[in-house]
């Protein structure tokens, strides 16, 4: 899975989504007090490391990262990566739900496509902090889907409530197709999503014979603000 998931997003498919996150991240920055010395910020659930790399490469702020996994083998495979061009981030292995951070440390949270732990965010935030939560859109690898299941499940209500602890700042949608060739690619995007165990055999098998793929990328990028 980790394997999959760096080939996939080193070949730049969800190089919008970092965009966008980059964004955000220099937002939140440029409000900063000026005696700031930088910017920390943790990503909870951080994989191999895509989109803290990908900060470091286009945020032109100093910058202070956590990546956090529960695997050890997508931390190991970021810290090699990292090791490559200058090491920027500390790499954990540890929980969402006790994350291995002091109370109002953090500057900001990331959690991407993840199992928020709202309470846990709210404790390492320090007052005003921000979380930005990105999650699956109604129509996000619906194609993809689609192949897999037999049908489709209803979609979730779109509604938010507050959580705990916050408030809500705004979000956006973004969204776009991509394309994928080859077999192998588009088995390495079945690999790193939760899809892979929940279709039937009969489904992946479908998958696996496709020799390419039309896709929608659909995500919400959630603000939630430390109150």
């Amino acid at each position: 899975m980790v394997a999959a998931r760096q080939r996939f997003l080193q070949a730049g498919h969800y190089q919008p989504v970092a965009e966008a996150i980059s964004r955000y991240i220099v937002a939140w920055a440029e409000k900063q007090p000026l005696d700031a010395e930088s910017f920390s910020c943790l990503d909870a659930g951080c994989g191999e490391g895509y989109y803290l790399r990908q900060l470091v490469s286009r945020v032109p702020v100093d910058l202070a990262l956590i990546g956090l996994d529960i695997s050890k083998w997508a931390v190991m495979a970021a810290a090699r990566q990292d090791n490559k061009h200058s090491p920027f981030s500390r790499w954990v292995v540890g929980s969402n739900a006790h994350l291995p951070v002091q109370q109002a440390a953090l500057d900001g949270v990331l959690c991407m496509f993840g199992f928020p732990v709202y309470r846990e965010f709210a404790r390492v935030l320090k007052s005003g902090g921000v979380l930005l939560q990105v999650e699956a859109g109604p129509q996000h690898l619906r194609e993809l889907r689609e192949v897999i299941y037999p049908q489709l499940k209803p979609e979730r209500s779109a509604a938010l409530e507050a959580p705990e602890g916050f408030a809500y700042l705004g979000e956006e949608t973004l969204s776009y197709p991509i394309k994928l060739e080859g077999q192998e690619t588009i088995a390495d995007l079945l690999a790193m999503t939760p899809h892979l165990y929940r279709a039937s055999a009969e489904g992946r098998a479908r998958a696996a014979a496709l020799d390419q793929l039309a896709l929608t990328v659909d995500v919400r990028l959630i603000q939630w603000e430390r109150s």
